[in-house]
């Protein structure tokens, strides 16, 4: 399990905009069920805190949502903004909301980088009453033989790694950071599933973009890329996946 103070460490929740190309190509798209759910009650305004490079927010504005992204890097906000979304700079927690209000607030794969306290208070204050709150990540496992090759590679090159590529258990700031609000009703979760096979080139590109990778450096980190490479081409040239999105919503309640 990572830390419940991961957003302490800012270095790392800003280290994935020096990848933000390489973020948006290989990070996987929002699920197309996930979508049909935060659409279903037909919000006009929506907002995506840690929106990244914009991959949840555009498929919401898809779908004809007019959807605003929060995103504390510069560098991931301009690859956003390329894709037409529009962006401001600023951590959550402090943003300045201007008195803004959304039916739908979303965050995929960063709540774990926002001070679960101060975020969650700021979700209230500009969360429509009756508007949902949705925040999720993915995970993704393999076959045993598969993962224990891969756990081997880790050891040798990134001990310090610690071999994740399963079902994730979420942080304890991830599982229960508005359940206790009297602002918000009960938490709702969901499971999203389905299949994925990746190349050696997709693999080896999506986890070059996760932070614990990151901070191994370019030489290491290039060295462990290469023995993951070999491994999968010698398990047949490509990484299946059992791959899952889990969900958490809960809506702002009146009054």
């Amino acid at each position: 399990m990572e830390s419940d103070a991961l957003h302490l460490d800012r270095a790392r929740a800003t280290s994935f905009g020096s990848v933000a190309e390489q973020y948006d190509r290989y990070r996987p798209q929002p699920p197309d069920e996930l979508i049909d759910d935060l659409m279903a009650g037909r919000p006009a305004r929506g907002l995506d805190v840690g929106c990244g490079t914009g991959k949840v927010a555009r498929t919401l504005a898809g779908r004809g949502l007019a959807v605003l992204g929060v995103e504390v890097d510069e560098r991931m906000a301009d690859v956003a903004r390329g894709h037409g979304v529009e962006v401001e700079v600023a951590p959550f927690e402090t943003w300045d909301d201007a008195g803004r209000r959304f039916d739908l607030i979303t965050c995929g794969d960063a709540w774990h980088w926002i001070d679960p306290e101060a975020g969650t208070a700021k979700a209230a204050r500009v969360l429509a009453s009756g508007g949902l709150m949705a925040w999720f990540w993915n995970s993704s496992h393999m076959e045993e033989p598969v993962a224990a090759a891969f756990a081997g590679v880790y050891a040798q090159h990134a001990p310090e790694i610690v071999w994740v590529w399963g079902p994730r258990d979420p942080t304890r700031s991830e599982r229960v950071p508005v359940s206790a609000r009297d602002a918000f009703t009960p938490i709702e979760e969901k499971v999203y599933r389905q299949e994925r096979v990746l190349t050696a080139d997709q693999w080896t590109g999506l986890v070059a973009t996760s932070s614990d990778h990151l901070r191994l450096g370019p030489d290491r980190l290039a060295a462990l890329l290469l023995a993951v490479r070999d491994t999968i081409d010698s398990l047949g040239g490509h990484v299946r996946l059992h791959h899952e999105t889990t969900a958490l919503l809960c809506r702002r309640r009146s009054g």
